[in-house]
């Protein structure tokens, strides 16, 4: 297969943990005879740097122009730090999100059997979790107009808004996924509160009987947020608006014991972005200590969204053979292990392909 890739690796650690992942990709090219052509392009802090601006017309064209894009991560304390800034690095993932039509995000979050002693939680509860979060990506109140603040600057404001098409197009793609995997879909929402919420509900209500193999259940964000923490392995496939999907997504990242070993889609009509779901983690830029295995993993769901189902498979077989062998960054270290460089990590995947 001829793929074209586009490489936006972005900020802090995103330049070191893409270059792993770009390692494995091309031992993926070797072992299977493929052919993959990488094109890079700036975005978040170091585009604002270069241009001025987040996500340059540049870096877009070259995401058009390729068949996946390969994402690190965005973000700069000297953005962070200054509320008054009127350019940030996050507002070039929204845009880019939006402009490439990116409605949903895929966070899969599976427990290895060898990590679920790092989880914060006990082990017996989140050994055997496995479910897939989709988030809707552009719309709800990230989105919605108006937003701001009164002149005197003492009320602000934010507009939560839904359509019908948006909330169907996100619904068809749970209920389809939800059909791959134990067929069991949780739409959570606040429907006792919020109209948007109980547009939600109604149309996936509606949608129901479209998907008769699959058993649909309702459920609150609040009592959402706490069976992900009691009960992780109860759920299959949940499904949910911009903001809560922001949130529950970060709360279930925990699960795993590192956010380091998390990776995510976003999917649209066009082309589909890969990322790790961390930050750009600029404490450890240039340090040669950050994890890549969210980033590798990223990597083998790219691969998979291609239909290289066995290639894909061989990734993540790589990665976990280098965690049983503790092969692994400082963040997942067990008692008396030894911490491996991100690079050292990365060369033990690719070989283990």
């Amino acid at each position: 297969m001829e793929l074209k890739i586009a490489l936006l690796p972005g900020d802090g650690i995103g330049p070191e943990i893409v270059g792993e992942a770009v390692k494995v990709l091309n031992r993926v090219a070797e072992k299977y005879s493929h052919t993959f052509e990488y094109r890079e392009a700036p975005v978040g802090a170091c585009a604002i740097d270069a241009t001025g601006d987040p996500y340059p017309a540049s870096t877009h064209a070259v995401c058009e122009a390729s068949d996946v894009v390969l994402f690190g991560a965005i973000g700069d304390p000297k953005y962070d730090n200054d509320p008054s800034a009127k350019v940030r690095p996050e507002q070039g993932l929204l845009r880019m999100r939006k402009s490439l039509g990116l409605y949903a995000n895929l966070r899969p979050l599976a427990v290895f059997d060898s990590l679920a002693g790092r989880s914060p939680l006990k082990t017996e509860i989140v050994r055997g979790a496995d479910f897939l979060c989709v988030r809707e990506l552009t719309g709800g109140m990230y989105f919605g107009r108006p937003q701001g603040r009164s002149e005197d600057g003492n009320t602000a404001y934010d507009t939560c808004v839904y359509t019908r098409e948006e909330v169907e197009r996100i619904l068809h793609l749970a209920f389809s996924l939800a059909r791959k995997r134990r067929k069991q879909l949780t739409v959570v929402d606040k429907a006792n509160v919020i109209a948007t919420s109980r547009l939600w509900r109604q149309i996936a209500g509606e949608m129901a009987p479209q998907y008769p193999d699959v058993q649909v259940e309702f459920m609150f964000v609040d009592n959402a947020a706490m069976q992900i923490i009691q009960r992780p392995t109860r759920f299959d496939v949940i499904v949910t608006e911009n903001l809560f999907g922001d949130i529950l997504t970060d709360e279930a990242s925990v699960i795993s014991g590192s956010l380091g070993m998390l990776p995510s889609a976003s999917v649209g009509a066009k082309v589909a972005l890969f990322e790790p779901i961390h930050g750009s983690y600029p404490q450890a830029a240039g340090k040669n200590i950050a994890n890549p295995m969210a980033t590798i993993l990223s990597a083998a769901m790219l691969l998979e969204h291609v239909g290289l189902e066995a290639e894909g498979k061989a990734v993540r077989d790589a990665v976990n053979r280098a965690i049983e062998a503790g092969i692994v960054t400082e963040d997942l270290v067990c008692d008396g292990g030894k911490a491996h460089s991100t690079t050292e990590v990365g060369d033990y995947i690719v070989a283990a392909i």
